[in-house]
């Protein structure tokens, strides 16, 4: 029988993504490498659990969710979190930053310092800068100063980061443009924590690293992946890769794989399978043309 691996996630590393798997192994992805697999006869989505510890009760999970956890882990994963303001007392040392996805979408966030850009490529923001960087509660206090001061938010629903991608400004000063604003006006702002060191701006544009840049632009995606399901595969050639996407040129058009939906799931090598998995239209900005994947 064909071994099966369980997927935990892609992770960012300096030189591109990466796909995990449960137990340690990692499978590196570089664009133009045939990506294929599918779901055993019979296989059902279970919880991940949270924070490093399997559900107890291995709870069946919807295949449309991203966050592969039941009610109770999902609660459990955000106990100490960063993001629930749950860890006041981390003595690591955070940065704060503006990330742009798109035209229009630019948000505010912190990230501790040892993990460098790694959460912005994992959110896929097409280009960043930081503001800043100190104690934990000097970079919260930052982010909320700036939220209020210039309505800039602290999230944005992934699916809009997807649609915007098909409007980008070719040239990286065009797409560092809305953030080199928001800085400048960020830093004039009065009532920064004295404990946070404020940086100048300085744009990191990742368009090249998911190869959404200029020439490198491909084909307008035809589909998105709803659900993998039993008995499904899904196979094609990585042409680009953005946050948790993998584009994916299938026999029929290139394909967004949203890679959180393969968590959960008993994942097997696949070979020539087609795509056969639930597919839906892709989402559009407003007024964005068809051009990008």
């Amino acid at each position: 029988m064909a071994q099966a691996w369980k997927c935990a996630g892609l992770r960012w590393a300096a030189d591109g993504p990466v796909l995990t798997w449960v137990g340690g192994r990692r499978s590196v992805l570089a664009r133009g490498k045939r990506v294929a697999f599918g779901v055993a006869e019979g296989g059902v989505r279970t919880c991940v659990g949270a924070r490093g510890n399997a559900c107890p009760v291995r709870a069946g999970v919807p295949g449309r969710s991203t966050g592969a956890r039941c009610e109770e882990c999902a609660r459990l994963d955000r106990v100490h979190s960063v993001a629930a303001d749950t860890m006041a007392d981390d003595p690591r040392p955070y940065h704060v930053y503006l990330a742009w996805f798109g035209p229009g979408l630019v948000k505010v966030g912190i990230t501790a310092v040892e993990r460098g850009s790694a959460r912005l490529l994992e959110q896929g923001a097409v280009c960043f800068s930081w503001l800043g960087h100190g104690p934990l509660m000097a970079a919260r206090r930052t982010e909320e100063l700036l939220r209020a001061a210039l309505g800039v938010p602290d999230r944005i629903p992934y699916a809009h980061k997807r649609a915007v991608r098909a409007a980008l400004p070719e040239s990286a000063s065009e797409r560092a443009a809305e953030i080199a604003g928001l800085h400048a006006r960020a830093v004039a702002l009065g009532g920064w924590p004295e404990a946070l060191t404020p940086e100048p701006f300085r744009g990191v544009d990742h368009a090249g690293v998911f190869g959404i840049d200029g020439a490198e632009r491909g084909s307008a995606a035809v589909a998105e992946v709803a659900e993998l399901v039993a008995g499904g595969a899904i196979g094609g050639e990585l042409v680009a890769a953005a946050g948790p996407d993998l584009h994916l040129a299938t026999e029929r058009g290139v394909v967004v794989l949203d890679t959180r939906l393969m968590t959960g799931w008993e994942l097997l090598a696949a070979e020539g399978e087609p795509c056969a998995v639930p597919v839906r239209e892709p989402r559009r900005a407003a007024g964005v043309q068809e051009g990008l994947f």
